[in-house]
């Protein structure tokens, strides 16, 4: 018997990918420099990759990820809390190659993912890219209760080839549900000994970057996750508890990639006025240091004392000085008298 999916486009699916599409629309249209688009995928990677290694376990606090991310080696961490965040990233990277391709998903892709994920972590116990020959558990990370037992291993070459062949054949359906369906049914069969989130969530993002629905790689779906983990397992079991009917998944699924396309405009917005910002500086003869504070200022709405030190590299004299010069100049407002309190544009 193939895969066929059982779910019903409710009224909050239907207004959820319209705004979807809407966000869509907004970032084909605008123009947005090059540079700063850069700085906005780098970061979403980084969102991406912290979260997602976050909810399978991973101690990492997500300013420990972005520096790892950049290259900056750190004592005292759990070398493979590392590891399996530097997988992460290069797992997306992989998936990038696949923008706006009519490649198919192949189960060779899937174990693919796999690899790249768990390769060289915890001993390799994952067994990278070879599906499971034993029966594992879902349990509850803090009890350790079990709450759910997949299929049988020796089920598993079988629905994972229904799975792919739906994948590659599934047609008038939008790309943003595929990926929930298929997030939801390969963690169901889950595959692998370890690692069927992580590849879970990137098998999602790959099917929604080859689709046209990468949304310039500007998203992090795992972080709306990583926020209320309880509301992402509930939504999961809420298919096994309603006689595998997807609807409830596919709500919370299309609402969370909602929640990511209303943080991407309001990022696009703000790259659209860093785009003047250069004009508006060359105006006013700003130094290098106040050049990049009115970036991040556009980007974080306020900046303090330390934030300043921070990100010009200068001493807190300077930094203060600085701000004084372009509240003088009516370029940002003091939100407070003390000198350690943000001001804001």
């Amino acid at each position: 018997m193939s895969f066929n999916p059982k779910f019903t486009i409710t009224p909050k699916v239907n207004k959820a990918l319209v705004e979807i599409e809407r966000v869509r629309g907004f970032l084909d249209a605008v123009k947005l420099k090059e540079e700063w688009m850069a700085d906005m995928q780098k970061e979403a990677l980084i969102l991406e990759s912290h979260h997602s290694t976050h909810i399978e376990g991973t101690t990492l606090s997500l300013e420990q990820s972005k520096e790892i991310l950049e290259g900056i080696k750190l004592k005292g961490i759990n070398l493979d809390d590392e590891k399996e965040l530097l997988n992460y990233k290069e797992a997306m990277d992989f998936i990038s190659r696949y923008l706006g391709k009519d490649d198919p998903i192949t189960e060779g892709v899937i174990r693919e993912l796999h690899k790249l994920t768990v390769k060289d972590v915890r001993g390799e116990k994952a067994d990278p890219g070879n599906y499971r020959k034993i029966q594992n558990y879902v349990a509850n990370s803090q009890t350790r209760e079990i709450i759910y037992t997949p299929p049988a291993p020796l089920e598993v070459p079988h629905l994972m080839q229904e799975f792919a062949d739906w994948l590659n054949e599934v047609e008038d359906l939008s790309p943003p549900l595929i990926a929930g369906i298929a997030q939801f049914q390969f963690v169901h069969i889950h595959p692998f000994i370890d690692g069927n989130g992580r590849t879970a969530r990137l098998l999602s993002t790959l099917i929604l970057y080859k689709t046209g629905y990468d949304f310039k790689r500007l998203f992090s779906i795992s972080e709306y996750y990583d926020k209320d983990r309880p509301s992402y397992y509930k939504a999961i079991q809420s298919v096994r508890n309603n006689d595998m009917d997807m609807t409830s998944w596919i709500e919370y699924f299309v609402t969370g990639l909602q929640s990511q396309m209303a943080e991407i405009q309001q990022k696009g917005e703000q790259l659209i006025k860093q785009d003047v910002a250069p004009q508006k500086i060359k105006v006013v003869g700003l130094n290098d240091r106040q050049e990049e504070a009115i970036k991040y200022l556009l980007r974080n709405r306020t900046i303090s004392v330390n934030e300043y030190q921070s990100v010009t590299s200068c001493i807190r004299r300077t930094a203060q000085r600085d701000l004084e010069n372009l509240v003088g100049k009516g370029i940002v407002e003091a939100v407070a008298k003390s000198p350690t309190d943000p001001t804001k544009p």
